[in-house]
């Protein structure tokens, strides 16, 4: 295709990621079909200590294109200080890079 036109054909474009995004470390099952299964989260918090976070339900996930970046969005409800907080996950696939977004 000339100048890139239609190049991203596997999907709709999303645009750029609205709210506020922290970067995270998360570790995740990988199923036998490739799968990505997030199970639990580290995250720095404002005082800059590392805080765990093993309670995760992932709702769906779905494949996406943030300004022409693959990317799997995971909607989830985390526990966090006794506190259940909706969130989404993102991995950024060919950076290998998660963050974390408030809804």
């Amino acid at each position: 295709m000339a100048f890139g036109i239609g190049i991203l054909t596997d999907g709709k474009d999303a645009g750029s990621i609205r709210g506020k995004q922290i970067e995270i470390a998360c570790e995740c099952w990988f199923t036998a079909k490739g799968r990505t299964i997030p199970r639990m989260i580290k995250i720095q918090d404002g005082n800059g200590a590392i805080q765990t976070i093993e309670e995760i339900k992932v709702k769906y996930s779905e494949e996406k294109n943030y300004s022409g970046t693959r990317s799997v969005e995971y909607d989830c409800t985390i526990i966090f200080d006794e506190v259940t907080h909706d969130v989404k996950l993102i991995f950024f696939k060919e950076e290998c890079r998660w963050v974390l977004r408030t809804i």
